[in-house]
Order: structure tokens, then sequence, then C-alpha cells
């Protein structure tokens, strides 16, 4: 295995062995923070803390991909060719805004636990993929969508057929950037009651417990470039079986 995919199934196996073994390295933490009387976290099982964070991040990227998909579609449309400053301005909004504070907002309206970290996160991650579905839709060439059209193609099949597959590799790379930007963002979820990976994050610094704080920052930062490799192989097969057909 070389090149991106090896890179992407070794750092995928780099994460699962390390959420596996991270039971087994109490000792290390102990000898490197001889202070702490607990020096791992043990409130909750890693594992379980991955499973809530992969939910997370995997619900609200989807819903930003549907969001922003289908946002990028509708804009470059005539129909919402008008439209299209609009709805850059509100999903821009969307990522400006502290996730925090959408946190806070959301909260008093549905309770804490997964739902308000899930609307944060979603509000966060539409934009890049808004943006890249924009630019992959332009740069498909007018003379290719004519060409569909002399052979008896619709709108709708040259916008599924032709336009979306050409521009497949840019989205993606939208895709890419919107979940590595999520898995970090996600953990700030745990503040409000969603098991994540940031909750070892948060009691640590809670009580001054290093050990905690490196634990959970170094799961989520080997989750976030096992998922970056595993999109990047992603996006350059779709560019290489773009090229192919």
């Amino acid at each position: 295995m070389t090149g991106a995919r090896g890179g992407s199934i070794w750092a995928a196996l780099g994460f699962v062995a390390l959420v596996l073994l991270m039971p087994h390295l109490k000792p290390v933490f102990a000898a490197l923070f001889p202070k702490l009387d607990r020096p791992l976290f043990e409130q909750t099982s890693f594992p379980r803390l991955v499973l809530g964070h992969l939910m997370l991040v995997g619900a609200s990227s989807l819903a930003a991909m549907v969001i922003g998909v289908g946002a990028g579609v509708f804009v470059t449309r005539p129909a919402g060719a008008e439209f299209r400053a609009t709805v850059e301005t509100l999903v821009a909004m969307g990522q400006t805004i502290p996730p925090v504070a959408v946190l806070a907002l959301a909260v008093p309206m549905t309770g804490f636990g997964a739902v308000p970290a899930l609307i944060a996160l979603t509000a966060y991650g539409v934009l890049p993929i808004l943006q890249n579905t924009i630019a992959g839709l332009a740069a498909v060439s007018e003379p290719v969508r004519e060409a569909a059209r002399g052979m008896g193609m619709g709108p709708a099949a040259i916008l599924s057929r032709v336009e979306l597959p050409l521009a497949l590799p840019v989205i993606l790379a939208g895709i890419r950037t919107s979940v590595v930007i999520n898995v970090g963002t996600a953990t700030i979820a745990s503040t409000v009651g969603a098991e994540t990976l940031g909750l070892p994050i948060i009691v640590g610094l809670n009580g001054s417990n290093t050990a905690y704080v490196i634990q959970g920052a170094l799961l989520v930062a080997v989750l976030g470039i096992a998922l970056d490799l595993g999109l990047g192989r992603l996006a350059a097969l779709s560019v290489r079986w773009r090229t192919l057909a």
C-alpha cells in the first residue's frame, strides 16, 4: 500500500489501535503526570466517545451536504440565480457566528444533548460545500451542456448525468473541508451534554488535568487526519473516474 491509499488505511488503523489501547496506556500517563491521582479518563469508555463523536459528525456533515449541494444547485439554475447573494450571505453567517453562540441559542429551545450541537455543526459546515458546489458547476463548460442538449437531454438529465458528475471532485473537496472542520468543532458538543471526544478535554480543563486534555485532543487529531486522508483518496478516485469516463 503506497501513496494516498496507504496513508488513509494506516491512519484509520492507527486511530482504531489508539482507541483500543488507550486504557492500557494508564501507566504511561501516570509516569508522565505523577502528581495526578487519575491520569487516565475513565468516566466513559473511549469507544463510546468515539461512536458518539462519529455519529454527531456524520449526521451534521450529511445535513450540511444536503443543504450545501442543494442550495448550490438551486442558485446556479436560472430560477435561483437572483437568490445567490442572499443564500451565500446567510450561509456565511452560519460559519462566522461562533458555534458556542449557536449552542447557547439552541439549548433553551431544544434542551441539552446532541440536538443543539447538530444544529451548530450543520450551520458551521455548509459554507465550504456550498462554495465548492457553485464553483464545480460553474466550471462545466457551455459546449458540454450544448452537446448534452443536442443529445436530447432535458435540464434534469443534464444536471444529474453531466454537470454533477463533472463537478464531483470539486464538491468532494468542499465536503472534505467541512467534515474535517466538524471533527474538531464537535468537541464543544460535550459542553451541552453530548458524549464526544471533547468530554475528556472539557473535564480535563475544568479539573486542571492535562492528561485528560491530551488523551481527548490526540484522538480528535488522529481521527481528523484519518478522515481527511480517506476523503482525499475518495476525491482522487472521482477525478480518475471522470478522466476515464
